[in-house]
């Protein structure tokens, strides 16, 4: 029994004792010694003593040794990242390296332990690693003497884990699966992906007295290699068109590199680029593909293996293309036959991709232009829709042009159908009326409205590239960036130009005048802007027919060719007769949100305001998911909307129904699996040395682990565990404490004192 008292504590409880005692006495003498009231002043005096010793706090000590032994962990690292191949051999340092993988199993002794894991159908199992090897045995027997040391793998706890390591569930879970934790000993890359950050499991380990040993495995710094980094390639193309194939390459050698990239599985023969790159350096480029038929192709990206390189699992990459046949409708529709309507018409009309219609609505004619191809009037609002892009000339609201409802149905293309609309203004300044309408939301620019004419220019001027228009594929019309700028500052220059103040926030200015200003800066010339689920695209000057001058149709076909294609991608990406499914980004990853539209049609052929839209997804392990697409609003025709989440990459079956037309739209969409387990990748010492400093214990690196397991076998011998039994905070004791004082009460009622 111990109490918790001190000097002045016990003089005042010694003062109580003897007042209490001296007054019992008392009491019982004026009594006459009366054998009822000496038991009630006995047991006052007890109450009293049960007080005293209550407030000086006692507690029964007893110490506890566990007859089992203390257990010492060994964590393994089995993740992704743990394939590189960067571990040196500081006996042999000319012998190729080891990857970490490797270099931790010559320490691991395998027990037989049950882990759970899932299985290649997604199924949870339990697997068994196999029985030690004797080899092992002996690096771990100075600690085996004193305690149990247990070997458990550990990764991640997603639908894979080996494609994500989480550092702080793995230590957690040592805690709760091991009653007497002496140690853990960690070994790891230290690259964590998943999970809350390890130095909170620290902290645990920190309050429960559980150091954590790490080692550190792999290199801190990049081993000689190269290393083709990804790819951006899109997710479909069309037949005869040349796609471009961005990709990035990183050179750790100290060395530049001529460097073959090979495109295969083009179906035909292998396409080959030489780059250079710089020794410590990246570089960014492009290989071109004109697919030749029609189908799903997966092609593949590779760059030659280096003698000098320790990593060649990183020098190919693998991706899926579907290329489908071409089928664009563009509508043209102009007031008055100009040059660059009638230069854009016959580009169009000579691209084998792309249907075209026009609209003349030529002011010398009583009613429209007539011909191959043209329209009487404008379409309504079903044939409309069909258009992937329409090019509104120098045009406007009049009784003989263009009315509000057309305005009304062209606003709807682009937001609610991801249509495209280009706006070509001209010198008789018709576009100023379609600000006064709903078109203005997607105007892109900011008109001067004292100047709606425009300027004339007696000399050329030319157009000047932005940092944006730079980088663009719209304004590439070669692949070189060199080359490409040079183009632009060389082409035929214009002699017109839209009074443009500046371009409108969430637009990006691709050219500007190369000389002109206002007072918001250099006047925007063309200007792109997403609106809704659709382009638009500004073209403030009407002279780009003359880049034909000296080359043919070279830069102006391919020009506005890439516009139309830019924007009709989305609408391509899958359609039936009545409904059209697209997304976004175009190029989904793994566990990123993307949107589901679709675009449905009723029995009549007319935008399907409300209705029941349900995409039926199958992912590539056969799991199926239902996502019911919402009306995106009164505001929108025929948009039907939801979100998706992809948990893992490959290709997924997408099914489209519309209970109220009956349509059904099968599709499949190829997901980039994200790579949290980066091969390749520098180890994370620094996130080891952090958990070892917050719950005290050390780290080493690999080639130490012998050191540390002499420190570990070294350490002291636990403290014995002290139990403690508080008597004064016991309910038991308060309760007998109760008991006594009714006894006492009940006692002094039956010998008849108050």
């Amino acid at each position: 029994m111990t109490f918790f008292w001190t000097t002045s504590t016990l003089l005042l409880s010694l003062s109580a004792l003897i007042a209490a005692i001296i007054c019992c006495g008392i009491s019982w003498k004026r009594s006459g010694y009366s054998r009822p009231v000496g038991f009630l002043e006995a047991l006052r005096l007890l109450l009293i003593i049960m007080a005293v010793i209550t407030l000086n706090q006692p507690e029964l000590l007893q110490e506890y040794q566990p007859e089992e032994q203390p257990s010492l962990v060994v964590l393994y690292d089995t993740s992704g990242s743990m394939r590189t191949r960067d571990v040196l051999n500081p006996d042999k340092p000319a012998d190729p390296p080891l990857t970490r993988e490797e270099a931790v199993a010559a320490l691991i002794q395998n027990e037989t332990v049950e882990t759970p894991g899932k299985n290649e159908t997604g199924e949870k199992s339990n697997t068994k690693s196999a029985p030690p090897p004797a080899k092992h045995a002996k690096l771990w027997e100075p600690i085996s003497k004193r305690m149990n040391v247990l070997f458990e793998p550990f990764s991640s706890e997603l639908a894979n884990p080996s494609q994500g390591t989480d550092l702080n569930r793995a230590l957690l879970n040592a805690t709760e699966k091991h009653a007497h934790l002496r140690g853990i000993v960690l070994i790891s890359d230290g690259d964590w992906n998943t999970g809350k950050a390890p130095n909170s499991a620290a902290t645990t380990l920190r309050m429960k007295n559980i150091p954590v040993f790490s080692v550190g495995v792999g290199s801190e710094e990049h081993l000689p290699d190269i290393e083709l980094a990804g790819i951006d390639a899109p997710t479909f193309g069309v037949v005869g068109k040349t796609i471009r194939i961005p990709f990035k390459i990183l050179n750790w050698l100290p060395r530049d590199r001529d460097i073959n990239v090979t495109l295969g599985g083009t179906r035909g023969e292998k396409i080959i680029k030489t780059v250079h790159v710089n020794g410590m350096g990246q570089l960014r480029e492009t290989v071109n593909w004109r697919p030749q038929k029609i189908g799903e192709y997966k092609l593949s990206l590779e760059i030659p293996v280096d003698q000098t390189e320790i990593n060649p699992e990183n020098n190919r990459i693998e991706f899926p293309i579907s290329i489908k046949n071409e089928a664009l409708k563009v509508l043209i529709v102009e007031s008055y036959p100009r040059w660059e309507y009638r230069y854009l018409r016959n580009a169009l009309e000579r691209d084998p991709g792309v249907e075209v219609n026009c609209l003349l609505f030529h002011p010398d004619l009583k009613g429209v232009g007539g011909g191959r191809g043209y329209l009487d009037e404008f379409p309504d609002e079903k044939n409309l829709f069909q258009y992937d892009v329409v090019f509104l000339g120098d045009v406007g609201v009049e009784s003989n042009q263009l009315s509000l409802e057309n305005c009304q149905h062209l606003r709807q293309l682009v937001r609610s159908h991801a249509g495209g609309l280009v706006f070509l203004p001209g010198f008789r300044g018709k576009q100023a009326t379609l600000l006064t309408t709903e078109l203005e939301e997607l105007y892109p620019v900011l008109m001067d409205p004292g100047v709606v004419k425009g300027y004339g220019l007696p000399f050329p001027a030319r157009f000047s590239l932005t940092e944006s228009g730079r980088r663009s594929l719209l304004t590439r019309l070669e692949l070189d960036e060199r080359e490409n700028e040079s183009i632009w500052n060389n082409l035929p220059g214009f002699q017109w130009y839209a009074a443009a103040l500046r371009a409108k926030i969430g637009s990006q200015v691709l050219a500007t005048h190369d000389s002109e200003s206002t007072r918001h800066g250099r006047v925007p010339l063309i200007v792109t802007r997403t609106s809704g689920t659709g382009k638009v695209l500004f073209m403030g000057t009407d002279g780009a027919w003359r880049w034909r001058k000296g080359v043919e149709d070279l830069y102006h076909y391919r020009f506005w060719g890439q516009v139309v294609r830019w924007m009709a991608y989305q609408r391509n990406m899958s359609k039936g007769e009545a409904m059209r499914l697209f997304y976004s980004p175009d190029r989904p990853e793994a566990d990123r949100v993307m949107t589901l539209n679709a675009n449905v049609m009723g029995t009549g052929g007319e935008p399907l305001r409300d209705g029941t839209v349900v995409v039926q997804i199958t992912s590539p392990s056969g799991q199926v998911e239902s996502v019911r697409l919402a009306s995106a609003g009164e505001d929108s025709w025929g948009l039907f909307t939801g979100t998706f989440t992809p948990k893992q990459g490959g290709v997924y079956q997408l099914l489209t129904t519309c209970k109220e037309n009956g349509a059904k739209l099968e599709t499949t969409i190829s997901v980039q699996g994200t790579e949290r387990e980066q091969i390749g990748e520098p180890a994370r010492f620094d996130v080891l040395k952090e958990i070892s400093q917050i719950s005290r214990g050390k780290l080493a690196r690999i080639d130490d682990i012998q050191e540390m397991i002499d420190s570990i076998a070294q350490m002291p011998e636990p403290k014995p565990i002290i139990r403690r039994f508080r008597l004064w905070s016991n309910p038991i004791w308060g309760g007998i404490i109760i008991l006594l004082l009714t006894i006492f009460w009940i006692g002094r009622k039956l010998v008849g004192l108050a």
